[in-house]
């Protein structure tokens, strides 16, 4: 096997699984750890994975993007502690954008129930948690549905939006640096999420400490256009204060 084909193989098994181990590599893959671990490194300088003590992750990208039920096996604990925390920045705010994924999905399911609140979403999956709450009036957008992730893009869903003023939004990401800001694979998911970011007053990232330093092929916001950020501890303090420095409150739970 080519280096070319084993690392191609090796990518292939991190979008397969979420993640490889550099031992289990080589034994399946009948080389050297170090082998692996050079490859590795080509695959991270190629922005295709992200190494890790051990292994590496796949990154998202133009032609790579995880399901919304993948993405419901991955760092579970630390995504609902997260959006437990991004939900108590709720404020006095009345009307909400809940953006779609995982994590903003888990940020619907921890919003109080015990005040009026309008929420509006490109996201079934956020709709579906909200739907049976009497206090909540829900406004789902409208618009072609992305399998992979349920929610809706494209001119319809955008058009509908920017018809709003929203009080805050909780947005994510599939890449978050301080040189490109954030990004998304899709042009029509980046779209929805830049509109988003005009239409609201008041603008929450919210994500897991793997999204940083990651870079996606679309641009939909910089650093800046965000009061808060709210991720893992995983994210160590010294990039975390880095990020403050461009505008941002940075929260590590």
């Amino acid at each position: 096997m080519s280096a070319e084909e084993r690392q191609r193989e090796i990518v292939g098994t991190a979008r397969r699984t979420g993640s490889v181990e550099v031992g289990a590599l080589a034994a399946s893959l009948g080389v050297a750890r170090e082998t692996v671990r050079r490859d590795l490194r080509v695959l991270e300088s190629h922005g295709l994975l992200r190494r890790t003590h051990g292994g590496a992750y796949p990154v998202e990208s133009a032609g790579f993007e995880t399901t919304l039920a993948f993405r419901g096996t991955l760092h579970v604990p630390e995504k609902r502690r997260i959006a437990a925390a991004a939900a108590d920045l709720l404020g006095d705010g009345e009307t909400v954008f809940v953006d779609e994924g995982f994590t903003p999905q888990l940020i619907a399911e921890a919003l109080p129930r015990d005040r009026q609140l309008t929420v509006v979403t490109a996201s079934l999956a956020a709709a579906g948690v909200l739907a049976d709450v009497d206090t909540f009036t829900v406004l789902l957008l409208g618009g072609r549905l992305r399998g992979g992730t349920l929610a809706t893009v494209d001119h319809w869903t955008t058009a509908m939006l920017s018809g709003f003023v929203i009080d805050l939004a909780f947005l994510g990401a599939n890449g978050v640096s301080r040189e490109h800001g954030l990004t998304t694979p899709d042009p029509a998911v980046s779209e929805v999420k830049a509109q988003a970011i005009r239409c609201a007053r008041r603008r929450i990232f919210v994500g897991v400490h793997t999204k940083f330093g990651a870079v996606s092929f679309c641009r939909f916001a910089q650093i800046g256009d965000f009061e808060s950020i709210v991720t893992s501890t995983g994210l160590p303090a010294p990039e975390a204060h880095r990020y403050s420095l461009l505008g941002p409150q940075v929260i590590r739970v």
